[in-house]
């Protein structure tokens, strides 16, 4: 099956157990598939745009709602659709950061978050994460003083994963932004894992901004996400434009300079507003996609040789895994090299572990029947009974 111009026909979720740890909670809901072919058309959400003229207040499709809708669940005063939660980094920085001044990560951060700060001039400083790869309040107090000792005054910015990408580990934000609030410093939850995946509580967790990714853990289309603010950041992240044309004294209205207008449009955002209903109710159902989980995690311990690295018990469906020890030695003498891994997945139905990789590489179980999980888990077994790697009972 062909789209057109030599462009294959993706199947991968129809054909495969997909395991990518980066495509598990983007998978399109069918209401979003609907919504994508319906609403392609570059600016097709435009069709009953009247005065302001803004995206967020466009009735029909119920744009509007769905924004006011977001902001609820997520216990925040406004939000704004963005293209992925990199932007909503981007936003962020731009209107706290100026050249020099010193913004608060970690060593675990994204990097997406590093660039947002650089592109707004800043300097990045690192929380470190300690032996068990958390980030805690006490490593961020005293970076902070750190930071002050240095620069002469508290970081300016706060960015701070709640689960992380590396290791899938939770970090206890909620303790964090105590102390970040002790210091005045504004702090930005990347919930690219969680919103959308978890139930995510803003002004509980005692933050300024929350950031989520669409095409990461909402089953929407790529480039989507959100960014959510108490209502006094709302006032300065979300302003509007007073720039005045010097020839024409042109004025642009309620236009948001940090959204560049409008931000998410067509297939995008209907498809995220799609599949909003379905996102909403799986969050509650969190702890079947930790048992699924689960049963795959001791699939794999059973490996002689392989190792979880990230945290125990595990909190989220993305892990770390180490299998130098294990897959890693048949890799060594194999015709296929480290090939041979992905390869017999593949041939078990199953794919999203990078091609080469046995050393240490990272899966995701989201999204899966307890059925799958059960093939994933025998799977794993299988491949290394069938290595001669042995397997504890």
């Amino acid at each position: 099956m062909r789209c057109g111009n030599g462009i294959e026909a993706r199947q991968v979720d129809e054909l495969f157990i997909n395991i990518d740890p980066i495509q598990a909670g983007g998978r399109l809901t069918a209401d979003a598939m609907k919504a994508v072919i319906a609403y392609g058309d570059g600016y097709s959400v435009c069709d009953n745009c009247r005065k302001p003229n803004r995206l967020d207040y466009i009735s029909k499709p119920p744009i509007a709602e769905f924004h006011k809708d977001v902001a609820g669940w997520l216990n925040m005063d406004a939000v704004r659709t963005v293209p992925g939660a990199r932007r909503g980094f981007q936003a962020v920085a731009q209107t706290y950061v100026k050249k020099g001044e010193p913004v608060l990560l970690t060593s675990l951060s994204h990097y997406t978050e590093f660039l947002a700060v650089e592109e707004a001039g800043g300097v990045a400083r690192e929380i470190p994460a300690n032996e068990h790869k958390l980030v805690t309040p006490d490593a961020a107090a005293a970076k902070i003083e750190e930071v002050k000792r240095e620069f002469g005054r508290a970081p300016v910015l706060a960015f701070i994963d709640h689960i992380d990408y590396q290791y899938g580990n939770m970090h206890d934000i909620a303790a964090i932004a105590k102390v970040t609030r002790q210091y005045d410093v504004p702090i930005v939850y990347n919930g690219a894992y969680t919103v959308g995946i978890l139930p995510v509580d803003g002004k509980a967790l005692g933050v300024d901004f929350v950031v989520g990714s669409g095409h990461k853990s909402m089953a929407a289309p790529a480039p989507s996400g959100i960014l959510a603010a108490t209502a006094e950041r709302a006032a300065e992240v979300f302003r509007t434009t007073s720039i005045i044309g010097d020839v024409t004294k042109r004025k642009f209205g309620i236009k948001e300079p940090e959204m560049m207008g409008c931000t998410l449009m067509g297939a995008t955002l209907i498809g995220m507003m799609a599949s909003f209903p379905h996102v909403k109710e799986r969050v509650k159902h969190f702890d079947r996609e930790l048992a699924n989980h689960r049963v795959v995690t001791e699939a794999l311990e059973s490996v002689a040789g392989t190792r979880i690295l990230s945290e125990f018990p595990r909190k989220h469906t993305m892990t770390r895994v180490d299998t130098t020890a294990s897959f890693d030695t048949i890799a060594e003498t194999h015709k296929k090299r480290g090939y041979y891994f992905s390869s017999a997945l593949e041939e078990k139905g199953i794919t999203g572990v990078i091609p080469g990789a046995t050393k240490v590489w990272k899966f995701n179980t989201y999204g899966m029947t307890g059925k799958q999980a059960a093939h994933l888990a025998a799977a794993f077994v299988d491949i290394a009974r069938e290595n001669g790697i042995a397997v504890n009972e």
